[in-house]
């Protein structure tokens, strides 16, 4: 979806006046408005893009990194924990 408008186009936006028309002051008021809401808008818009883009390249490169098990890292926790006993025990029993 493009935009069609934007903060300048809408300030430098000229109206034909008419014995009837609107109050000149009050348009003028209002489309400030209008050009702050949607300069926020679209600076939301932009900071959200770049986020969302920030967690797709963040899922792929989690997607993308070989994983370990759980059981391997169980496994390598625990054979760590053996070794260290026996360092451990092993040198209290020969003392």
């Amino acid at each position: 979806m493009a935009n069609q408008l934007n903060g300048k186009e809408i300030l430098e936006k000229t109206f034909k006046t008419s014995m009837r028309g609107y109050n000149q002051e009050e348009v003028d008021e209002f489309l400030d408005t209008i050009i702050q809401d949607y300069e926020f808008f679209q600076d939301e818009i932009a900071r959200l893009q770049q986020e969302n883009d920030r967690m797709k390249k963040s899922t792929e490169q989690t997607r993308l990194r070989p994983s370990t098990s759980n059981h391997q890292v169980n496994y390598d926790v625990l054979k760590r924990l053996s070794n260290l006993e026996k360092e451990v025990f092993g040198k209290k029993f020969e003392e």
